[in-house]
């Protein structure tokens, strides 16, 4: 039977981190971290996503700006704000909620961004940065994946890492995430052939593709440890990840559960990703 990893209480342990070392900069410097957020349009999952990143910065003593703009704004409009955001000194952080409204291009408005704001590690210059791995932010998820496991005590060099799902925002910045801490990186989709042969060799495997437990039982090899990044809502109102828990905890020694696990580390390395660059202009960047 797995250990269950539980990521509310890891995620908590990082903002209560991150707490003190916001009133330690206020106190010493002056300077209080700022995350601004642009909500266009009125996606209902968006706005419970920028209600959880308001209360997460208040809890650890941000300066919070929220933009909610129309759903008829057009690109002009955001890309006139945010360039207004790069130029606040107030603001280090600039976070843009997607999905953005049909006539706003999403590249157009991340590329706007200043790099050393771009908290969400979207931008390309920090997509690029990553290769080198120099970047100056991180994308949140994998980065968040990265965390749970150190703090898990599980070791990443030397082992045989299976990513399933090539997204830019999770599987590829993972792999090099992972391959720069001397994983052996292999990352599947829906042209690889034989997954569950893929799978069943992987010491670290992780679901990203967005299908309800399609990680079945028998493709975990004995004694994996399991990363559930999916977050799959049934026809009957459950919420379930890419893995099928049930099968999965019987064979891998640690795995992570949906919800409570990946899901909280993404807002705390969001807040983390804030802190470095307001760290980083005070001078005293790590």
């Amino acid at each position: 039977m797995a250990n269950v990893i539980d990521g509310k209480k890891i995620a908590d342990d990082i903002r209560r981190q991150i707490r003190e070392q916001a009133l330690k900069l206020k106190e010493e410097k002056g300077i209080i971290p700022g995350l601004a957020v642009v909500l266009a349009g009125d996606d209902p999952a968006s706005r419970i996503y920028v209600g959880r990143k308001e209360k997460a910065c208040a809890e650890a003593g941000f300066l919070s700006k929220e933009y909610k703009l129309p759903a008829q704004t057009d690109e002009a409009e955001i890309l006139n704000l945010i360039r207004k955001l790069n130029r606040d000194e107030e603001v280090h952080g600039i976070l843009v909620q997607l999905p953005l409204p049909k006539q706003i291009h999403a590249e157009t408005v991340i590329d706007a961004i200043d790099p050393r704001k771009d908290v969400d590690g979207f931008h390309p210059c920090n997509v690029g940065r990553l290769f080198s791995g120099e970047p100056y932010h991180k994308a949140c998820t994998p980065s968040g994946i990265i965390e749970l496991l150190d703090r898990s005590g599980i070791a990443i060099e030397g082992r045989e890492a299976v990513i399933v799902g090539r997204s830019n925002i999770v599987g590829k910045p993972l792999a090099l995430m992972l391959l720069s801490r001397n994983a052996t990186v292999t990352v599947c989709h829906t042209r690889t052939k034989d997954l569950p042969r893929v799978t069943a060799r992987a010491d670290l495997l992780v679901a990203a593709a967005g299908r309800p437990e399609m990680i079945r039982g028998e493709m975990v090899k004995k004694g994996a440890v399991v990363v559930d990044v999916g977050v799959n809502r049934l026809e009957n109102g459950k919420l379930v990840g890419d893995v099928a828990f049930q099968e999965a905890v019987e064979k891998a020694s640690y795995i992570t559960p949906v919800p409570g696990g990946v899901g909280p580390m993404t807002i705390a390395m969001l807040l983390k990703n804030t802190l470095n660059a307001a760290m980083k202009e005070a001078g005293v960047g790590h």
